[in-house]
């Protein structure tokens, strides 16, 4: 083979990779998804079948479900997640984005999105946030209201409310199924070996044990 000719196929290739890592493109100006119809599951894909487009009202467009908090965790995290099940007009448009509280000294613990970069918007407090590439370099500091920052894709990220008030975070994602898993609760709540944890973070079997029991699902 040419080198011209691998140097196709390996961009092909990429190309490929890409395109079927993303959320597919809409084929209509809306998809209005139809709950009752159940989901078409496709190797990349989990698909809701659309609606009549004739039966949209503005109510489809529009969610008001984040005017308060959710219900707060041990963490002192309360987080409101918004994906097309629930608020039907982001079907198909490759966006999905959830309200965080964080109670003072409250956090968000390790976590990483799979499929999609992240927006913080902090509406207020002050909030120590960071994220963690490939190298292990740590990019962290306190954002205040108002900030922005962008965790990347597949990075891991986290945040604690530093401030004397309650903080509130807006978060935004590129794609409506962004997926997300805890770091802590993935290690210790997924039943991985328990000699492959002791030996990774030289953990005495009483430990792995205590730490089981709070990550546990």
């Amino acid at each position: 083979m040419s080198l011209f000719l691998a140097l196709m196929f390996v961009s092909f290739i990429l190309l490929c990779a890409t395109t079927l890592a993303s959320d597919p493109d809409p084929v209509q100006d809306y998809c209005l998804p139809n709950l009752k119809s159940g989901t078409i599951r496709t190797p990349h894909h989990t698909i809701l079948p659309c609606r009549n487009s004739s039966e949209a009202i503005i109510d489809d467009f529009v969610f008001s479900g984040m005017k308060a908090p959710g219900n707060f965790t041990n963490m002192g995290l309360a987080a409101i997640s918004v994906n097309p099940t629930i608020f039907p007009g982001i079907n198909t448009l490759g966006m999905s984005f959830v309200r965080a509280d964080l109670k003072v000294g409250g956090i968000n613990p390790p976590h990483f999105h799979p499929r999609a970069t992240e927006i913080a918007y902090i509406v207020k407090g002050s909030v120590y946030s960071g994220f963690v590439d490939s190298t292990n370099r740590v990019f962290a500091r306190v954002i205040e209201q108002e900030e922005v920052m962008v965790f990347p894709r597949g990075l891991v990220h986290f945040q604690m409310n530093v401030g004397k008030k309650p903080a509130t975070v807006f978060g935004s994602f590129n794609s409506q199924n962004p997926g997300m898993q805890k770091i802590p609760a993935a290690i210790f709540g997924s039943g991985i070996n328990d000699k492959l944890l002791e030996k990774a973070f030289g953990l005495s079997p009483k430990q792995i044990a205590m730490m089981r029991r709070r990550f546990d699902k």
